[in-house]
């Protein structure tokens, strides 16, 4: 695996919407939430 790999943007916003909804199962929040975690802190 490559150094610094990061989620790319749409991704994240796709597990964001993910992790938001109610119906998504255990599984697909751990994965989003795991993609989450490799995205780039916002910029302040």
């Amino acid at each position: 695996m490559a150094k610094n790999e990061q989620t790319g943007k749409k991704a994240g916003s796709n597990a964001s919407k993910v992790l938001r909804n109610p119906k998504s199962s255990a599984p697909a929040k751990s994965a989003a939430g795991s993609a989450l975690t490799q995205r780039p802190d916002r910029k302040k």
